[in-house]
């Protein structure tokens, strides 16, 4: 179990990671780890802010879940409530990321559904179609608790909600710091399937699901493969030591 300077350690990585994958733009998203039933660690703003790939634990600030904390010279994000409504909403959430992946917006904007269009390429990313990736049917700043309601009405119990126009939340629960990894990583596996449902439309061709056998059949790798493998591959590719 990490410590909470450690967790905030991870946290910067983790907002490092994804910028390094293409999940965000300059200094748009952020992510949070719970750290106690009512309180969070997540990535501020800073006084002289150079974008997500630049994040540090500095960065890293412990708010409550009314959003107060002391947080010096920075600024807690404008869409907190995405964080902090999901943790009321769901006790068990232990790490929420806000992403604007843009093959995810793209995909959102022409009304076309995520499916498990291939199997073995990316288990992970197949389960996470077939159960359902739900859409907010609307592009607005999550600033206040209402929209953030109303996102968390969409989200229900799934572990990722794609935002209009927007981008993404991603949910996980377990460990924080585990957690923080798979939050991320489901954030890039709705990435990888929005990518290659674009690719298939522009290549005329029309998105469908593999078949409820070939699903069936896929095995469980594992958090050992399916999260620790990858978030190690990440991170070193990020230039990163893993924190997990």
């Amino acid at each position: 179990m990490l410590d909470q300077l450690e967790l905030s350690g991870l946290v910067a990585d983790a907002c490092r990671v994804m910028a390094e994958q293409g999940l965000v733009e300059h200094v748009l998203g952020h992510i949070s780890a719970r750290i106690s039933d009512d309180e969070l660690l997540v990535r501020c703003r800073g006084p002289v802010e150079s974008g997500l790939a630049f994040t540090t634990a500095d960065d890293i600030k412990l708010v409550n879940l009314d959003g107060r904390g002391d947080v010096g010279a920075w600024s807690v994000p404008n869409e907190l409530p995405i964080h902090t409504m999901v943790m009321r909403r769901r006790p068990d959430v232990t790490a929420v990321v806000h992403a604007h992946p843009p093959m995810t917006v793209a995909l959102s904007l022409i009304g076309v559904p995520l499916l498990p269009i291939y199997g073995a390429y990316d288990i992970p990313g197949a389960r996470l179609a077939a159960g359902g990736v739900p859409t907010w049917d609307r592009s607005a700043l999550i600033s206040t608790p209402e929209l953030a309601g109303e996102m968390a009405d969409v989200l229900g119990d799934r572990p990722v909600a794609v935002l209009r126009g927007h981008g993404l939340v991603s949910v996980a629960e377990g460990p924080p710091a585990a957690a923080v990894a798979t939050a991320v990583l489901q954030a890039i596996a709705v990435e990888t399937l929005s990518r290659f449902t674009l690719a298939i439309l522009r290549a005329g061709g029309t998105p469908r699901p593999i078949s409820d056998e070939d699903l069936a059949g896929l095995p469980d790798l594992g958090g050992g493969f399916n999260v620790s493998t990858m978030w190690r591959h990440l991170c070193r590719r990020s230039g990163l030591d893993m924190r997990l």
